[in-house]
């Protein structure tokens, strides 16, 4: 179903919107160039602005441009991720970088499909960063302009699939404008994030409410259509907080595929008997009474992760561990730059205001 407002009257009313209530101050457009709007847009996806504001300064600061992004190890960049979640972003940022100064001469590309191929950009994010830094005439179909379109044209079913997909794309060129392609691309974001928001919208601020099919027909609380439902697992482990007598805490790297994919996170087992076994034939010589602490609940897009930790002490800890290891000490000043999933390092901070962090062990 289409709305009776002609194309250009809805890029007109939402650039006139856009002039007085957009966003125009937001750290990544001052300046706006390529690699600020590629960081802000791949940090953006599934992530609101307020959130990602303070990691995206805290970013720049440490790697202000592409060049300093592929030169950094891996692990400075996950630890600058480090609590914004969705790690695999992080790490195609960084294979990202490295593959531009290998085939683009140190530069994003300029082409939309050469653009769109590198890891982690794709279609959407390839014509917002071409759109706002360069004016380029490309649509964009990130979740705020699905809702948007989804909403004004009542456009029925779930935007993942391909008929639903294609329709919005369709639509999403047509309302695109030749001209100020920039501040329209912004425009549909900011009326997506602040106005036609999925909770709670504020229908009578929008600049489309008199072409809104939605609003007119009383679709508005089921537009876009959710995905369908299914019922979401429960996982659980166990995890070890192992302290040695130097206060360092022991810390095993994850593998390179799956949740948490390359952080450094605590050991986990399904047999404790086994890990201090191992522990005391590796690492340490005495290993302390056990404590259980309060579990843990971690969400996940597709599950829910139940952490019961354990406190362990250990004592004459063995030199043997480096950072080319899989598991490593780490001091509690190392902690802060090294990437860590969220509820791993929520824990640790916890633990921190403990004296000592765990019950002293008899050797």
């Amino acid at each position: 179903m289409s709305a009776s407002v002609p194309v250009d009257a809805f890029a007109g009313a939402l650039l006139a919107w856009f002039d007085r209530h957009g966003r125009h101050d937001l750290p990544w457009q001052h300046p706006r160039d390529t690699y600020r709007v590629w960081l802000s847009e791949v940090m953006l996806q599934q992530t609101q602005v307020r959130t990602v504001i303070p990691y995206f300064e805290r970013f720049v600061a440490a790697l202000p441009d592409l060049a300093a992004l592929a030169a950094a190890p891996l692990d400075a960049v996950l630890a600058l991720w480090s609590g914004l979640g969705y790690y695999s972003r992080a790490r195609n940022l960084h294979r990202c970088a490295r593959l531009c100064i290998e085939r683009h001469g140190g530069q994003l590309p300029r082409d939309i499909d050469a653009l769109s191929a590198l890891p982690g950009i794709g279609r959407s994010t390839a014509a917002a960063i071409l759109a706002q830094v360069h004016g380029d005439r490309h649509a964009i179909l990130d979740g705020n302009v699905r809702r948007v379109l989804a909403r004004f044209h009542g456009v029925i079913g779930w935007p993942g699939s391909a008929a639903v997909q294609k329709r919005l794309w369709e639509l999403a060129d047509a309302h695109t404008p030749a001209a100020r392609t920039a501040d329209y691309t912004q425009a549909i974001m900011d009326l997506g994030a602040t106005v036609c928001t999925r909770a709670k919208p504020r229908c009578e601020a929008c600049p489309l409410v008199h072409g809104c099919v939605a609003l007119r027909d009383g679709l508005v609380a089921s537009l876009p259509t959710p995905k369908p439902a299914r019922a979401i697992p429960e996982r659980t482990t166990t995890m070890l907080v192992v302290h040695d007598d130097s206060g360092r805490v022991l810390l095993e790297r994850r593998p390179p595929t799956g949740v948490w994919a390359g952080l450094w996170s605590l050991p986990e087992c399904f047999d404790i008997s086994v890990i201090e076994a191992e522990l005391a034939r590796r690492h340490a010589r005495s290993i302390g009474a056990r404590r259980h602490l309060p579990e843990l609940r971690h969400a996940f897009s597709h599950y829910r992760l139940r952490i019961s930790p354990v406190c362990l002490s250990a004592t004459a800890v063995a030199p043997a561990i480096g950072d080319g290891d899989t598991l490593r000490w780490a001091t509690p000043t190392q902690l802060g730059g090294i990437g860590l999933p969220a509820p791993v390092r929520k824990l640790l901070e916890s633990l921190a205001e403990e004296v000592p962090p765990c019950e002293p062990c008899t050797a």
